[in-house]
């Protein structure tokens, strides 16, 4: 009696295998979605360099359909797992984290997972080997206090202006350039003085929030099984 329950038990188990591997025969019908696609995600878990590790998981969604000819393969809201590849700590001299994102699988309708593989794009800060950011360096740091200078030799020389014309007749001319002065030793003390700090500061973390839409692109194809 053990013994037929045991046969019974593995023909089961064969029979349940064959059917799991169906939808991947090879002459399965599938739709495949070429290389290169551009794709849209929404970050369904927030992504960070504070609170995350290398190898931590998260989830995105698929916000646009994925077609082929009239026919729907992907639906818009099919979840796409993914994981940080890689963290480059914040340092010193205003250097930001760095965070390398992995995108594992995507779940299909009927529920398989396929791999892929693609990076981000179409984001202002990416280094040259996909990696997402939020403050470069020194040097970055550098050209953003020299903005902010020229920006307050610009306000206190306007503000000279506002004043002398409010004044009296040709006390422009007079404060304009007095305030145009003191605006140019007040822009260049704080360049000085934020470049030194510069030195010292620590650059800034990358936060992803929940939301987030990421642009990402196929770098290989993906055939969807359909039924």
């Amino acid at each position: 009696m053990r013994l037929k329950l045991l046969i019974l038990a593995l023909a089961f188990a064969m029979l349940a295998n064959v059917a799991n591997a169906l939808p991947f025969r090879a002459d399965a019908k599938t739709k495949r979605i070429p290389a290169g696609t551009k794709l849209k995600l929404q970050l369904i878990d927030p992504v960070s360099t504070i609170a995350g590790n290398e190898g931590d998981a998260f989830n995105a969604m698929l916000l646009e359909d994925q077609t082929s000819g009239t026919n729907i393969i992907l639906p818009a809201g099919s979840v796409v797992r993914g994981s940080i590849s890689k963290i480059k700590p914040i340092k010193r001299l205003s250097r930001g984290a760095v965070l390398y994102l992995d995108f594992d699988h995507i779940v299909t309708p009927n529920g398989r997972q396929l791999p892929l593989t693609m990076s981000v794009y179409n984001r202002a800060n990416i280094t040259l080997d996909g990696g997402l950011y939020t403050s470069k360096g020194y040097g970055e740091a550098l050209k953003k206090n020299w903005v902010k200078t020229v920006e307050i030799t610009k306000t206190v020389t306007q503000f000279g202006v506002d004043t002398g014309e409010d004044a009296f007749v040709g006390a422009t001319f007079i404060t304009t350039p007095i305030c145009a002065i003191g605006g140019a030793f007040g822009g260049g003390a704080y360049l000085v003085g934020d470049s030194v700090i510069d030195l010292f500061r620590k650059g800034e973390d990358v936060i992803l929030n929940k939301g987030t839409t990421l642009d990402v692109i196929l770098s290989y194809p993906i055939d969807v099984p359909v039924n």
